[in-house]
């Protein structure tokens, strides 16, 4: 997670583990350490934020609670939920907008991904670009390369039974 420390001589931010947490806050020259979460929409990273409506007010830190389009699902479109569905009707599936607003639903012909970085604020994914439709993913994963534990220092921090492990 990522604090904003303030100490005696200034402050700066980082990410920390639950263990290092610990460690920077006992410090005597740390006067506090507080998470630095987006609460509203005020930063410029925020106002990039799917589904990029002015009164959404989903950050990088809350986001939403979302669903996920699944093929031959149908959800009835509203007012509300129209900015998160409108790219996949009219772009990904081409279909008519003005049609399905007018009856009110629409069925999904495929189905979507929401994809997560693991970099949670340095990660550009779903947050920023919505949707992933099935048929724009690419190949398929086949190795987990390293997989490591961030509670735990290295070496001992490398989950050994992961390591090369094929998918």
């Amino acid at each position: 997670m990522y604090y904003r420390v303030t100490t005696k001589a200034g402050g700066y931010d980082a990410c920390f583990t639950a263990e290092q947490y610990n460690k920077v806050k006992s410090s005597p020259n740390v006067l506090s350490v507080e998470p630095l979460l987006e609460r509203n929409r005020t930063t410029a990273s925020s106002k990039d934020i799917f589904p990029f409506t002015e009164d959404s007010s989903w950050t990088r830190d809350f986001f939403g609670p979302l669903w996920i389009p699944k093929k031959g699902v149908t959800v009835d479109l509203t007012a509300q939920n129209l900015p998160l569905y409108e790219r996949i009707i009219s772009v990904y599936e081409h279909g008519d907008l003005a049609a399905a607003m007018e009856e009110g639903k629409y069925t999904f012909k495929q189905d979507y991904y929401f994809m997560m970085g693991d970099n949670r604020h340095n990660s550009l994914d779903s947050r920023y670009w919505g949707f992933v439709p099935e048929d724009h993913v690419v190949g398929r994963p086949a190795l987990v390369w390293l997989s490591t534990d961030s509670e735990k220092k290295f070496p001992n921090n490398i989950r050994w039974n992961r390591f090369f492990k094929f998918l």
